[in-house]
């Protein structure tokens, strides 16, 4: 007869074994400012500080090994954000959605999973030390974030350094040119 299994799991430190056997699943959300270290790549303060919420849920299940052995709990985690970063081009606030949708194989140990990770498509993650589900949604939240965060169009004009430049050329009176100055004594003198 099996243990009737956890009515509540813990997300913060997982029974990942446990939970596949079961068929958990889990959903809730979190505020993204408790994530610390997401936290530390957003707009900072006025009009686009953080205030939303990351929307997730992960759903386990066991399958069968791929050499026969003990079946393998894999995880499901899906995870969207709405968060404000820092344009590139204006520096202003700009909304980025977040997007997570991922499985992950769980391994014995990270000895095992450094051993088989560039064997295999999937991620792998290690059963013990048991995996908190936050951190771990926080990493891969950090990973969906953009490369570059930009406005299609920034809601402010933006200066260009080459138009500046050329704006300033023709307003400002001709400089003399220091090069001339040595043209002058590299002449002959008579």
């Amino acid at each position: 007869m099996k243990p009737n299994p956890p009515t509540a799991w813990n997300p913060s430190r997982l029974d990942a074994r446990r939970f596949a056997e079961a068929g958990g699943e889990l959903r809730g959300e979190v505020q993204v400012m408790d994530l610390i270290r997401l936290r530390e790549d957003l707009h900072a303060g006025g009009e686009g500080a953080a205030t939303g919420q990351v929307t997730w849920q992960a759903r386990a299940e066991l399958r069968p090994a791929a050499q026969g052995g003990a079946p393998a709990a894999w995880m499901h985690l899906e995870a969207s954000a709405e968060v404000p970063l820092t344009c590139q081009r204006c520096l202003g606030p700009v909304q980025a959605t977040l997007m997570v949708d991922r499985w992950f194989r769980f391994v014995a140990t990270e000895a095992v999973a450094e051993a088989e990770d560039d064997d295999c498509e999937e991620d792998l993650l290690a059963l013990e030390p048991r995996p908190s589900l936050i951190g771990l949604l926080e990493d891969e939240l950090l990973m969906a974030l953009p490369l570059v965060p930009m406005h299609e169009t920034c809601p402010v004009a933006v200066p260009m350094a080459s138009a500046d430049r050329r704006d300033a050329d023709e307003t400002e009176p001709a400089r003399p040119n220091p090069f001339q100055a040595l043209a002058q004594l590299k002449r002959p003198r008579g």
